[in-house]
């Protein structure tokens, strides 16, 4: 008896350890995060950047400890800028991979078509790159809201597009040339809103299709009404066919456009013929502060892009910050529960210190986009990359530009 006694107290015992071991193993899962974005295709630069940002935040948050005390997962699927495939990939991180957050999307229309299931699972999206203005505010119509973004809305950049091209360079006629996906279309409509603000109607506005290579039908329609600058808002490679058509017709007037004039593929396909083009900027490729130079010495090390210049510095940093973000919403609330990671993010209590900017209470249950007007600086392509297009916009970068709500598109600038 005492015999079969201890033996069945050697097994509880046993077992016990057994029991403890599976629970410390499950407690060091690691926490999965979801990476959904075009990492091949005509999107590709944006995708990858900002992918590669992601993982650079990702190794130093694990190298520094987790979060938590768990490490960092990256789930990664390629959605190939094609809304069905968004779909797809969303269904599968839910269901499969069980993600806790997801970031990405540089697509709006892969965003407004995916985003639906994480607002259905409870799972936050931190969208780091698509800047449709009508994203985070899918789902205005229901109790709660599991989107946010850290990127500069369309309602944000065609306004300073416009400003740039009438108040401040004295255009009096533009043209508007656009993609037929849903951010060139729904860009289109914010450009003609805040044209319409100035008194300004556009004397053309054409569209044309992804893989298109000539642009001569739209551009001598521009031309023709005589227009003096064009604005552009595309995601591709095709914006480099407006320079390059330009520059086939002897027609040459400045180009000011959304953000993704800043992409490897405009400034390389468009060479020459692409340099002078103007846009909204959240983050230039300069180290202008302790951070950003960290980031970009990091970035080229680890990543060695083409030319020592990353193929979309703003896909970059706002994926490297979205998950600074992310982590400290979760650090917050001390656990992956969505609900509980959302409601942090809306009352972030500890500035982020991000690339972009220093994130200082930038979301509210109300309000989900992290980026204000003051925030964005004007680009400009010359040489070959993208630089500040005015002196004062660079004297000032070493300056934490912080969310100002009652920003109406004026760079206000707060130290």
């Amino acid at each position: 008896m005492t015999f079969q006694f201890a033996k069945r107290a050697s097994l509880i015992a046993i077992s016990a350890a057994v029991l403890g071991l599976s629970g410390l193993a499950h407690a060091a899962d690691p926490i999965k995060i979801g990476v959904s974005g075009p990492f091949t295709g005509g999107s590709s630069s944006m995708g990858v950047s900002m992918r590669d940002g992601v993982k650079l935040a990702v190794d130093e948050i694990n190298k520094a400890g987790g979060v938590i005390g768990r490490q960092l997962q990256i789930i990664e699927r390629d959605d190939e800028a094609k809304n069905e495939r968004g779909v797809q990939i969303a269904q599968e991180l839910i269901n499969k991979e069980k993600v806790a957050v997801t970031v990405g999307f540089i697509n709006t229309g892969v965003a407004l078509a995916s985003q639906r299931f994480y607002q259905e699972a409870k799972i936050p999206v931190m969208n780091n790159v698509a800047t449709g203005s009508l994203i985070t505010h899918q789902f205005d119509d229901q109790p709660e809201n599991y989107i946010f973004r850290n990127a500069a809305h369309d309602s944000i950049q065609a306004p300073m597009i416009v400003e740039e091209a009438i108040t401040r360079r004295g255009f009096k006629k533009v043209a508007i040339l656009s993609d037929s996906t849903n951010y060139g279309q729904l860009g289109r409509a914010d450009l003609e809103k805040a044209l319409e603000l100035k008194g300004v109607k556009a004397v053309a506005v054409e569209k044309f299709n992804i893989k298109d290579v000539d642009m001569t039908a739209q551009l001598l329609k521009a031309k023709e009404a005589g227009a003096e600058a064009v604005l552009t808002y595309g995601i591709g490679p095709e914006l480099a066919q407006i320079a390059n058509g330009m520059t086939k017709l002897g027609w040459k007037v400045p180009l000011v456009g959304s953000w993704t004039l800043s992409m490897a593929n405009y400034i390389d396909n468009a060479g020459p013929g692409g340099e002078g083009a103007r846009m909204p900027q959240t983050f230039i490729q300069e180290p202008t502060t302790p951070k950003r130079q960290s980031f970009i010495i990091n970035y080229l090390k680890t990543f060695s892009p083409k030319n020592a210049r990353i193929d979309s510095p703003v896909s970059a940093a706002q994926g490297y910050d979205s998950i600074y973000l992310l982590a400290a919403a979760i650090k917050q609330a001390n656990s992956t529960d969505g609900p509980k990671i959302k409601a942090a993010l809306e009352d972030l209590k500890t500035p982020v210190e991000g690339v972009v900017t220093t994130y200082t209470k930038p979301f509210t249950a109300k309000d989900h986009d992290a980026i204000t007007a003051n925030i964005p600086v004007f680009g400009e392509v010359k040489g070959q990359r993208v630089v500040y297009a005015y002196e004062a916009d660079f004297k000032k970068a070493s300056e934490v530009r912080v969310k100002d709500a009652n920003a109406k598109g004026a760079l206000v600038l707060k130290k």
